[in-house]
């Protein structure tokens, strides 16, 4: 897999996708509505990204961004198999990845002043705690803690953040927690507990992480976010994420969909069980009309963007 993420005109979102799967997208695009790739590391990293813009009758037009506004490339081909190649290698950090096309500087102008944030000491240290506390969590992206950071201190009559103080803020505090998650030795227990829920899915049982904001919401969705024949469920929603990323253990909602507690408690069973095979420890008596405790537990989820 490579570390990347690749989103598309039409809103899909590609997580660590493969070299095969790259090419597949690039030979994919051409037509209305799905004429574009943006490609981003992961963890993504301000001004660091490639892009492919192509549609049907026309040459693909490839971009990429290295840090700063004088760092903007493009080049042209007619050929998506170089263009796969090109993005792949530069997916890896390849040397040399650029050589099979003719790549020019493309002027974006400069960058735009963004002027100081006018908060108090306390406003500012109440937003940036927020920030930091959504990055804990690490299910955000960039472009949506910039969002929260504009809307956060809003109100129906002050907007204090204008959208480039947002993104400039928001940046600053996504490199330091990137910078911080660089120190991480191995594997992580958000990362044990992904490999448990794969292997769940892979089951036959729907598993999702940081689904919906509450248990009554997650309840009444869970049934449609998966496969029509799986046989069971388990999901955490987001209030239980920021309680797990406040030390306190992550809760588990689980169950099968033909409402019956020997069901229930089978997933259960089987929930706990691939939560051992990960490494990880579950609170839990057997009883289903109670959910499992992940604890202890250290969350610390590396960031994707």
């Amino acid at each position: 897999m490579l570390d990347i993420v690749v989103e598309t005109e039409n809103w899909q979102r590609h997580v660590r996708a493969s070299a095969e799967d790259l090419a597949a997208l690039v030979g994919r695009i051409g037509g209305a509505d799905d004429r574009y790739l943006v490609v981003q590391r992961v963890p993504d990293l301000p001004d660091d990204y490639a892009q492919v813009w192509h549609a049907d009758g026309e040459a693909y037009t490839l971009e990429y961004r290295d840090g700063s506004a004088d760092r903007h490339f493009q080049a042209h081909t007619d050929r998506p198999e170089v263009v796969a190649a090109v993005l792949t290698g530069w997916a890896r950090r390849q040397d040399g990845w650029q050589a099979d096309l003719a790549w020019s500087p493309l002027d974006t102008g400069p960058a735009p002043e963004v002027p100081p944030i006018d908060l108090d000491d306390t406003e500012r240290g109440e937003l940036e705690a927020r920030l930091r506390a959504e990055l804990a969590v690490g299910y955000t992206t960039r472009a949506q803690l910039a969002e929260l950071a504009e809307e956060y201190p809003a109100t129906a009559d002050r907007r204090p953040l204008s959208r480039a103080q947002a993104v400039a803020l928001a940046d600053r505090l996504w490199l330091e927690r990137v910078a911080a998650q660089s120190e991480w030795q191995g594997g992580t227990d958000p990362e044990r507990l992904t490999r448990a829920f794969t292997a769940l899915q892979d089951s036959g049982i729907t598993a999702r992480e940081h689904f919906t904001c509450c248990h009554s919401c997650g309840q009444a969705e869970i049934g449609g976010a998966g496969e029509p024949d799986a046989r069971g469920f388990v999901y955490f929603h987001t209030q239980s994420t920021d309680h797990a990323a406040a030390g306190h253990g992550l809760t588990l909602h689980y169950g099968g969909f033909d409402g019956t507690e020997a069901t229930t408690a089978a997933i259960g069973h089987e929930v706990v069980a691939a939560l051992a095979t990960a490494g990880l420890p579950a609170d839990w008596d057997g009883d289903p009309g109670r959910s499992i405790t992940v604890t202890p537990l250290d969350w610390r989820r590396r960031l994707v963007g």
